[in-house]
């Protein structure tokens, strides 16, 4: 009968065997050891903008009590090529501020910069067209040229002014672009804002910032002061109501301009 019992190795391989173990054990402490002492750092993520903080506070001040903060006054005069680069500038500051785009406030800007040419005296912010704006079309989607897109028509407003020149109603009027100008209204007041000889679209912001400007400073009344402001703001829509919400829009959008 054959002999099945397996003769031990020589004890010279169990040494090499267990010093081969010995290192391959040492290596694996070493690499859990510097992965844990030494990690890869984690690829840096950029830190998100923050978030604009802005929001109207709503206030119900009596007619003729007060006016609404004045805000950052943009660069004076009908601007220039360099003006234009200021202008800009300025509205992209305080787009940071106001949740308002930059093309809307420079649009803002520009009326209240033309309007101390053309009327000194009536000392117009562009807080009150940014609160008239806010309270006629609190989001506005603006292309470069200035133009809303959809176009802004409201519902019938009243009899036919214009045999629907403006608004493509004969039976009726409606109001039109950003800042919800009637027809009788537009026709009056309208003026091109970049003097390019067109005709003046009530769709267009700049145009329809500019209208707003001389409907404002057409009576003129002083807009610096509380009496003058609500006078021409009860000139451009009667309601109180609605001048209060344009007063509580304007003031914050004032605050915001100028917070540090």
């Amino acid at each position: 009968m054959a002999d099945t019992t397996q003769a031990s190795p020589p004890r010279r391989y169990v040494s090499r065997i267990a010093l081969s173990l010995g290192l391959v054990l040492t290596g694996i402490v070493l690499v859990v050891t510097i992965g844990v002492r030494n990690p890869d750092p984690a690829p840096a993520v950029p830190a998100a903008p923050a978030a604009t903080s802005f929001s109207v506070q709503p206030q119900r001040p009596q007619a003729g009590a007060q006016a609404p903060r004045a805000g950052l006054a943009a660069p004076p005069d009908r601007p220039t090529e360099s003006d234009q680069a200021e202008l800009d500038a300025w509205a992209t500051r305080v787009a940071g501020k106001t949740a308002l785009s930059a093309r809307v406030l420079a649009a803002y800007g520009r009326a209240e910069m033309w309007m101390r040419r053309q009327k000194p005296a009536c000392h117009l912010s562009w807080s009150t067209l940014a609160g008239i704006g806010h309270q006629s079309s609190p989001s506005l989607a603006v292309g470069a040229s200035g133009v809303v897109t959809p176009a802004i028509v409201s519902g019938p407003v009243g009899p036919d002014t214009d045999a629907g020149k403006l608004d493509g109603d004969r039976k009726a009027d409606h109001e039109l672009g950003p800042l919800r100008f009637q027809p009788a209204a537009w026709e009056k007041y309208a003026e091109r804002a970049n003097g390019d000889g067109k005709p003046a679209d009530p769709q267009n912001v700049d145009d329809a910032a500019f209208t707003a400007a001389r409907y404002l400073c057409s009576g003129g009344d002083d807009l610096g002061t509380p009496e003058g402001w609500w006078r021409a703001m009860l000139f451009y829509n009667a309601s109180v109501d609605y001048v209060q919400s344009v007063f509580s829009a304007a003031d914050s959008y004032a605050a915001a301009s100028v917070a540090a």
